[in-house]
This record gives structure tokens, C-alpha cells and sequence, in this order.
């Protein structure tokens, strides 16, 4: 436990100001997030890091994470044709290796785009506005914490026993409560919309989301038998371990955007 909160607090120490700070040093840290994170599942898949699929998948999540940046570079959306590109070529390339298998390219290529939306939809809504951004994390933070204490203390019904058996109905409601607590005192102050209540609804909604991306990565996990997706950070595990409930909170605010 001691190395678990060492970690979150030099995380914090140097996570807090880039966020605030934002633009490219933020942007980069958001790329080799999204790389690591992805070279974490490409190791689950049993693939080497330095095999073509990997590097080829690498470059294409980078691009992505620093999409803003690279669609401003060619004044439009490259990245859909890029993502096609990419599916198709390690189709070809699997013809010529056979230990190559298309399960492990549908694979590779559904967490590629999941990854990098999530980490290109970070960088835009750090640009979009600094406080709902920082609400956010808060909200994911809260969550993580409120159903780690709450059902620690009382949790008894299993909510999903298959996949992630410590957790409990208990604990998830007290974590959608705890998101809902820290909202409505931050809201207080920094006002992302005209209506106070329907913004803290919201954010209890992207709680409970939140929580169904961790239960995606135990999911992940089970299926491919790792207790962590790395262990890149002491007391933590791997990047995707840290990241699962943000990245489906990141994706759906991303289709959120693109329906408005």
C-alpha cells in the first residue's frame, strides 16, 4: 500500500502542473501514455514490441493521442483513412507470417482505436477548457476512492464475480456518491454549465462509466490470465491499469462531442 499511494502522489506532483500548463509537453506525456499503455496489451497478445504489427500499431496510437495537433498540421481528419490503412496492411502482412492471426490483428486494432480516442479526446478537452477537464479526473479519482473505502467497509453483494470479484454493488454506489460529493462542492466554484444539478447528474453518470471501463479491463485481464496489464508503476501495476476507468469515460465524451 505504501508504494501504491508513493506512486499516486509523485503521479499527482507532476500530472497537476501539465495539466494546467497544457500544449505540447502535456500532449507528448498523453502520447507515451498511449503507447505504453498499448504496447501493454500488444505484450498480452504473446507479440513482441518490436515486431512490425507493434511498431505499425504504436505509431498509429501516437498519431492519434496527438491527433489536435496533427489535424491541424494537414487541415483535416487523417486519421480515419490511417486507422483503414492500418487494418488492411497487417491483413496483407499476416498473409506472409503465419504466426501472425487475424484474431490477434482485430485485437490489436479494437484497442488501438480505444486508446487512442480516449488519449486524443484528453488532449481536446484540455484545450475545450482546463476545468472540466481537471473535474474529470476528479470525478474518476473520487470514484476509484469512494468504492475502495465504501466497499471495503460494508460491501457484500458481488457486482460482477466473474470478472472482478472484489467488487461489490456497495462499493460502486459509493463511489457514484463520492464523484457526486466532490461535483457539487468543485461545481461551486468552477461552473462547467447553466444548471448546477444537471451538471453533478452528469458527472455521476460518467461515474458509473467509469466504472464499467474498469470492469472492461478485469475483463481483459481474465481473458488473457494477468493479474496486471504491466508494472511499469510500483504498487499499481501497468499503465492500462491505471487508465481503464478514463479511457471509456474519455471515448464516450468523445462520441458525446461528435453527436452535438
Amino acid at each position: 500500500m505504501s508504494k501504491r499511494i508513493l506512486t499516486a502522489l509523485i503521479a499527482l506532483v507532476l500530472l497537476i502542473p501539465l495539466f494546467i500548463f497544457g500544449s505540447w509537453p502535456l500532449e507528448l506525456l498523453v502520447g507515451l501514455v498511449a503507447l505504453f499503455a498499448l504496447m501493454e496489451f500488444v505484450q498480452m497478445e504473446k507479440m513482441s514490441i518490436r515486431s512490425f504489427p507493434a511498431i505499425l500499431s504504436g505509431l498509429i496510437v501516437l498519431s492519434m493521442a496527438l491527433s489536435p495537433r496533427v489535424n491541424e498540421l494537414f487541415s483535416g481528419d487523417i486519421l480515419t483513412p490511417v486507422i483503414i490503412l492500418q487494418g488492411l496492411i497487417l491483413l496483407v502482412y499476416s498473409v506472409w507470417n503465419p504466426d501472425l492471426k487475424i484474431r490477434q490483428i482485430g485485437s490489436v486494432l479494437l484497442m488501438t482505436v480505444y486508446i487512442g480516442v480516449g488519449t486524443a479526446s484528453l488532449v481536446s478537452l484540455r484545450q475545450y477548457s482546463l476545468t472540466f477537464v481537471l473535474l474529470v479526473l476528479l470525478v474518476i479519482w473520487a470514484t476509484d476512492t469512494g468504492a475502495y473505502l465504501i466497499g471495503g467497509k460494508i460491501g457484500k453483494t458481488k457486482l460482477a464475480p466473474s470478472i472482478s470479484p472484489n467488487k461489490t454493488i456497495e462499493g460502486s454506489a459509493g463511489g457514484t456518491i463520492a464523484s457526486a460529493i466532490v461535483s457539487a462542492i468543485y461545481l461551486i466554484y468552477f461552473p462547467i454549465a447553466d444548471s448546477y444539478i444537471l451538471s453533478i447528474l452528469f458527472m455521476m453518470v460518467l461515474s458509473v462509466v467509469g466504472q464499467l471501463g474498469d470492469l472492461v479491463e478485469s475483463k481483459i485481464k481474465r481473458e488473457y490470465g494477468v493479474k496486471d496489464s504491466g508494472k511499469i508503476l510500483p504498487g499499481h501495476g501497468g499503465i492500462l491499469d491505471r487508465i481503464d476507468s478514463l479511457l471509456l469515460v474519455l471515448n464516450v465524451l468523445f462520441v458525446i462531442r461528435l453527436l452535438r
